[in-house]
């Protein structure tokens, strides 16, 4: 098996990630950068999520495992006093995969420029860099509101615990195929009116933004900032891909909501 470490960088995650490395070059398992079966990663879920998108070319044939240097993450699950009981079970255990949903997002532009495509594993926000964000929200190709406001959050359903939550948006279980719509402060007046609620899409239904002005956009995809100039549309929906995650032991969604949420 061959597998990666990355690390957060901080002192801490830095030791444990060199510790991992040697313990599984000590089961002969082979380090390989470019083409890991699986891929360690020692930090929280930012780090994952820098890992999931190093290696989004390969989803089909890399797993991710997380070991936490902070608190408790939804992806990160095993704890730095346990890294030897988890390198054990790389070196000899087959683990199980577990699959979650991924947002597609294909950003198309005005003009002769190549529309670009993205993969989200928590979310994709859109904002306008000039006052209120002003666009038509297509599902299945047709009209459902024109939004105004300061932006728009698309999330997977593991991601629905991050930023989604803190706009009022649902918590999903990640066995469901379906991405998030929440908005970020509407404008909601005699004149003005959206859902003001957020909708949950599934695996077959299309949501298209199409600006309603010529303004440019940031466009933030997981931990990635973009700016966006001459947006014709933008895309989302379920993508085709999943994550993999190596599972060696029972991960709980509910369990880890708890712990995150509710538990002191």
């Amino acid at each position: 098996m061959k597998f990666m470490v990355t690390s957060r960088g901080d002192k801490t995650s830095n030791a444990i990630a060199q510790k991992v490395k040697t313990y599984l070059h000590e089961f002969a398992l082979t380090y390989d950068r470019e083409h890991p079966d699986v891929v360690i990663s020692v930090g929280g879920d930012g780090t994952l999520l820098e890992a999931f998108h190093k290696y989004a070319h390969r989803l089909e044939d890399t797993a991710f495992v997380g070991v936490h240097t902070g608190h408790l993450g939804f992806y990160a699950d095993w704890q730095p006093d346990e890294v030897e009981k988890l390198v054990i079970h790389i070196a000899k255990t087959p683990f199980k995969v577990v699959e979650y949903p991924l947002l597609e997002v294909i950003v198309r532009h005005n003009g002769e420029r190549k529309s670009e495509r993205f993969l989200a594993l928590n979310e994709c926000s859109v904002k306008s860099t000039e006052g209120s964000l002003v666009m038509d929200i297509e599902i299945k190709g047709e009209l459902f509101e024109t939004f105004r406001g300061d932006g728009l959050c698309l999330s997977t359903p593991s991601g629905s615990t991050a930023y989604n939550k803190a706009l009022g948006g649902a918590i999903l279980h990640p066995s469901l195929a379906s991405i998030q719509l929440a908005e970020m402060a509407s404008i909601n007046n005699r004149v003005y009116r959206t859902i003001g609620s957020p909708l949950v899409l599934p695996q077959h239904h299309t949501c298209l933004l199409k600006p309603k002005n010529d303004v440019d956009f940031q466009v933030t995809i997981d931990h990635l900032t973009l700016l966006q100039q001459d947006v014709k549309s933008i895309q989302c929906r379920v993508a085709e891909q999943k994550v993999r995650f190596a599972r060696f032991r029972p991960f709980p969604f509910w369990k880890r909501v708890k712990e995150s949420f509710i538990n002191e």
